[in-house]
């Protein structure tokens, strides 16, 4: 059986350490904890019955309880399996950050880890280019590097033009 433990959010780890020395411990009849992706304050335990999940977590520091009653793992899979996502990043690609401590700052994609969900951006504002990673939720595309190419080809040919239509006047 499946239960959601409500814990205080950014102690999700030090909870489900101290629940794992508990079980080890007195050998309850738990069979996995999990801090589920993109969930912050809850874990995920997997446990014999109610019981056993309320022993694990009993006078703990972090823990704040068991929400409602069991749940069946299709309604968690999707936390407990990230998939990698094809994102539609580039190398090159001029970005806006979204997050603090850079947010509203624009860089240029240096690198993409599409397996961390992270990008490396060197920041356009900087003196000096700093190389940042953020998460890639973290990051809005604003220009495309070959957009960026086509709009200046454009721009050129329309100054050949004029260049041109002066040169005949």
């Amino acid at each position: 059986m499946l239960f959601i433990i409500k814990v205080t959010t950014n102690k999700e780890e030090r909870a489900l350490e101290l629940i794992a020395d508990r079980v080890q411990k007195k050998s309850i009849e738990v069979y996995s904890i999990v801090r589920p992706h993109g969930l912050r304050g809850y874990i995920v335990i997997e446990a014999l019955d109610r019981d056993s999940a309320e022993e694990a977590i009993f006078n703990l520091p972090y823990i704040k309880g068991i929400l409602g009653s069991n749940i069946n793992y299709e309604e968690i899979k999707s936390m407990l399996q990230p998939k990698v996502e094809d994102f539609n990043i580039e190398v090159g690609d001029i970005v806006e950050l979204l997050a603090d401590p850079f947010k509203k700052e624009k860089g240029k994609i240096t690198r993409i880890d599409k397996q961390k969900g992270e990008v490396v951006v060197s920041l356009l504002g900087a003196a000096v280019p700093i190389p940042v990673t953020v998460k890639i939720d973290n990051v809005k595309v604003i220009r495309r590097e070959e957009e960026e190419n086509e709009e200046s080809e454009t721009l050129k040919e329309e100054q050949d033009e004029d260049d041109f239509m002066e040169s005949l006047l």
